[in-house]
């Protein structure tokens, strides 16, 4: 089938990305709100965030091991009812049985990470199969979608949530249930390119090599996700505690800048880019440099701009690692984005609850007690930073990784 027989398909896997930003950004917004009107603490708060991912990992991994049983087109078209699913059932629980309150998140939690996980395994390879003169250019613009999604909520939720209050939090959580259907009716009346459903693991006897470079594609990856999540997760709380930014200034200056400049990287590279090599390498290096100059610097404003610029670093570091991928590992399968997703996700729960460790435990040092009063800030912005400075490391591993990566498979190719 010619490739514009597949607009309306790459029209649904667009929207299914940008929709899928919804169960990634909406929650953390609303923590605050769940905080004071269900008495939920921090700790269980942050739990979500890693039953969010580790659901996802764990879906992940499963289609790594059974892609080949199942229909795609199928489980992709019921793929965005099941995010409206978790959403009703995250909005309703809490408002009808208030006391049953952090179950219902953590069921509604489970039922649209169960989703979001379907999207990581499916759409990336469906847009990949789809015939086109320049594939590079379709990923890059399908994960855009994710950043353009982030931004959109950000600023939607924020400035609803000023005009119906805080307590009405549910109402937006229903409209937002609502928008998946929209994606589902597409993907229905869309018709689906011949995908490879091979195991990544099937016993092939040349499927030696191919497993190392799907083991170096999934460090890239991994060390990515580590890189664009400790600073999606916690930027709003850095910019209000260690940078003293009010917190609505914080988030929709802070977070939703960050997603802009996300947005940009992927949608320049899109449009100019040509080595993908040269876009990890560069947003690896670049990533530290944004992480050690937040964590080191006293100024406000360089911080500031460090944080967001860390964004445009971070652009391509996990589409880019697909694009590598498919690149430099010959036949690639479902099964093969199901294992990068799942590296992914991994790289997107450790390196964020590190940052919060690090957090928490530096903050009541003696250190940081030493420190406060030498540079007349709070231990907690003592921690803040500590925790900005030991999460470069993840990057700076990744620098080195892709070094070795673009020796590999230069030499792979010779």
């Amino acid at each position: 089938m010619a490739t514009q027989g597949f607009k309306r398909t790459k029209l649904a896997c667009y929207s299914a990305y940008f929709t899928m930003s919804t169960v990634f950004c909406l929650p953390p917004l609303l923590f605050v709100t769940f905080h004071e009107m269900y008495g939920i603490s921090w700790t269980l708060l942050g739990t979500l965030v890693l039953v969010n991912f580790c659901t996802q990992m764990l879906v992940d991994l499963f289609f790594s091991f059974n892609s080949q049983i199942f229909n795609v087109k199928k489980l992709t078209s019921v793929m965005p009812l099941i995010t409206s699913v978790g959403m009703l059932v995250y909005a309703l629980v809490p408002t009808f049985f208030p006391q049953y309150a952090f179950p219902g998140l953590v069921v509604g939690t489970v039922i649209f990470s169960v989703s979001s996980g379907l999207s990581e395994v499916f759409l990336s390879p469906v847009i990949a199969a789809i015939p086109s003169d320049n594939p590079q250019r379709e990923m890059s613009l399908l994960h855009s979608l994710y950043a353009i999604g982030v931004f959109t909520i950000i600023v939607f939720s924020t400035v609803s949530l000023r005009i119906i209050g805080n307590v009405n939090w549910m109402y937006l959580t229903l409209f937002f249930a609502l928008l998946p259907i929209v994606t589902s009716v597409l993907f229905m009346s869309s018709p689906f390119p011949d995908m490879n459903k091979e195991s990544v693991f099937s016993a092939n006897k040349n499927e030696k090599g191919k497993r190392i470079e799907l083991v170096l594609c999934f460090g890239c990856i991994f060390f990515g996700a580590c890189a664009e999540n400790v600073m999606t997760n916690w930027i709003s709380g850095f910019m209000e505690s260690a940078l003293g930014i009010n917190k609505t200034v914080g988030d929709i200056l802070g977070m939703a800048m960050f997603a802009v400049m996300l947005g940009s990287a992927r949608i320049a590279y899109a449009k100019f880019g040509k080595n993908i090599f040269n876009a990890l390498l560069l947003g690896m290096a670049g990533s530290s440099v944004c992480y050690l100059v937040a964590g080191f610097s006293s100024n406000v404003l360089v911080a500031f701009i460090a944080c967001i610029m860390t964004g445009f670093c971070v652009g391509m570091l996990w589409p880019g690692s697909l694009i590598m991928m498919e690149e430099n590992v010959p036949g690639v399968s479902v099964a093969a984005y199901a294992l990068m997703a799942a590296g992914g996700d991994l790289g997107s729960s450790v390196a964020p609850q590190l940052m919060g460790a690090v957090v928490d435990a530096v903050s009541v040092s003696d250190f940081a007690a030493r420190m406060s009063v030498a540079m007349n800030i709070s231990p907690e912005q003592i921690g803040m930073k500590a925790g900005m400075l030991v999460t470069a490391v993840f990057p700076l591993i990744g620098t080195l990784l892709v070094l070795f990566v673009i020796k590999y498979f230069k030499k792979a190719r010779s």
